[in-house]
C-alpha cells in the first residue's frame, strides 16, 4: 500500500480508539453523582494536561511567544462566543429528549466533544503526516495517540449519560468526536498537505488549546462542583489522575518519537 492510503488507515485506527473509554458507559450499573463528580474532574485532567503540557507549547515553539498567546486567546473567544450566542436550549430541546434539570450537564457533554473533536483533527493530519516521513513513524504515533484518546472518550460519554440515560446515544457521541481524527487525516491528504506550514500548524494547535481550557472552567468543573456533594477532595483526586494518565501517554509518544527520529 502507498504511505497515504496506509497513514488513513493509520489515522482511523487512532480516532476509533475513543470508543474504548467510551465503552466505560456500558459497564455503569448505578447512576452516582460522585461517578460524575469523578469523571468531569478526571476530564478536566486530560484537558489541562494536553493544552498546557502539548498544545500551547508546541504552538509557542512553532510561531513564537507572543503569537502562540495570542492564538491560544482566539481561542478561548471563540468558543466563548459560541457558548454565548448560539441557542443551545432551543436546540438542545429540539434534537434530545433531556429533561430540564439535565440541559446543562447536556451541554457540558457537547462542548466536552466539541474540543476533543477539534483537538484530534490536527491529530489525524500529524499521523498521515508522520507515515509519510516513514512506516515506522506512522505505526508508532498511531498507537500512542491511540492510548491518549481512550481517557478523551471517557471525558465525552460519561456527562453525556448522565444527562440522557442512554448508554448508547452517549457511545454515538463519543464515536463522533473521535471519528473527526480521520477525517483530518482525509482532508490532510485531498486539500491541506500542499498548502500546510509550520505556522498554520502551531497556530492551530494554540488556538485549539484555548477552546479547551475554556472548556474546562467554565463547563466540566462548575458541572463538576454540582455533583460532588461537597466532596472536594475526590474532584482533586479525580483532576491529579487525569492529569497523571494524560501525562504518562504524552510522555510515551515523545519518547517513541525520539527514538525513531534518530
Amino acid at each position: 500500500m502507498d504511505p497515504v492510503s496506509t497513514g488513513l488507515i493509520l489515522a482511523f485506527f487512532a480516532g476509533l480508539s475513543t470508543v474504548i473509554g467510551s465503552a466505560v458507559v456500558f459497564f455503569i450499573k448505578e447512576m452516582k453523582n460522585s461517578y460524575l463528580a469523578f469523571s468531569l474532574a478526571f476530564s478536566t485532567g486530560v484537558m489541562i494536561t494536553v493544552s498546557f503540557i502539548e498544545l500551547l507549547p508546541e504552538g509557542i515553539k512553532t510561531i513564537g511567544y507572543a503569537n502562540g498567546l495570542i492564538a491560544f486567546f482566539i481561542g478561548a473567544i471563540f468558543v466563548f462566543l459560541i457558548d454565548y450566542f448560539v441557542p443551545h436550549e432551543y436546540i438542545m430541546e429540539k434534537v434530545t429528549k433531556v429533561k430540564k434539570e439535565d440541559k446543562k450537564l447536556m451541554k457540558t457533554g457537547l462542548f466536552v466533544a466539541l474540543g476533543l473533536a477539534i483537538h484530534n483533527f490536527p491529530e489525524g493530519f500529524a499521523v498521515l503526516a508522520g507515515n509519510l516521513k516513514s512506516i515506522e513513524l506512522g505505526i508508532t504515533m498511531a498507537i500512542a495517540i491511540a492510548i491518549h484518546n481512550i481517557p478523551e472518550g471517557i471525558a465525552v460519554s460519561i456527562p453525556v449519560y448522565f444527562a440522557t440515560k442512554k448508554k448508547r446515544e452517549a457511545f454515538f457521541i463519543s464515536f463522533l468526536s473521535g471519528i473527526a481524527e480521520p477525517i483530518g487525516a482525509i482532508i490532510g491528504a485531498l486539500i491541506l498537505l500542499p498548502f500546510l506550514s509550520a505556522a498554520v500548524i502551531g497556530a492551530s494547535l494554540a488556538f485549539v488549546a484555548g477552546i479547551m481550557v475554556y472548556i474546562c472552567f467554565d463547563e466540566l468543573l462548575p458541572t463538576a462542583m454540582n455533583y460532588c456533594n461537597g466532596n472536594s477532595h475526590l474532584m482533586t483526586f479525580g483532576f491529579l489522575f487525569g492529569s497523571i494518565v494524560m501525562g504518562i501517554t504524552l510522555v510515551l509518544l515523545n519518547c517513541s518519537v525520539e527514538i525513531l527520529y534518530k
